[in-house]
């Protein structure tokens, strides 16, 4: 294994975490509510009177963010290994773990880790497990 220190940025990545994990601790304190995307993007599918317009403003402030970032720096350039098919089928696999687990890695990963949820560390540890294993297979058994 070798470290690509071109795309190694400690740095950035700590200002990162500590920006998610500062919004996901005020979101908490200030709402009351838990971060997690599926739930919130959920909670669009069943509206409840006046329980619509934060999660409108949430779903806008992760779409916005990356424009907003865009007026700063160039876009990176994504490089996926992977066909329509794959993107596909991958997204719906992610869709259903998210359906099973009540939840997904923003709601179980970041915010249900910092409270110490057993249930998050339990959906956590079978979700990173499940990458890991995928990843194993596809790069090192299959070569694909």
């Amino acid at each position: 294994m070798t470290i690509d220190w071109i795309a190694f940025t400690p740095w950035t990545a700590l200002a990162g975490g500590v920006l998610v994990g500062a919004a996901t601790a005020m979101f908490l304190l200030l709402n009351g509510r838990i971060a997690g995307i599926s739930g919130i993007v959920g909670g669009l599918l069943r509206l409840v009177s006046g329980d619509v317009a934060w999660r409108v403003a949430f779903i806008a402030g992760l779409v916005g963010a990356p424009m907003v970032y865009t007026l700063f720096t160039d876009w990176p350039k994504p490089q996926i290994e992977a066909g329509y098919g794959t993107l596909v089928v991958a997204g719906l696999l992610v869709g259903v773990g998210t359906r099973y687990a009540a939840g997904c890695t923003s709601g179980h990963g970041v915010c249900g880790l910092s409270r110490l949820s057993p249930r998050s560390v339990a959906a956590t540890a079978v979700f990173m497990g499940a990458g890991f294993l995928t990843v194993f297979l596809m790069r090192h058994l299959l070569r694909l």
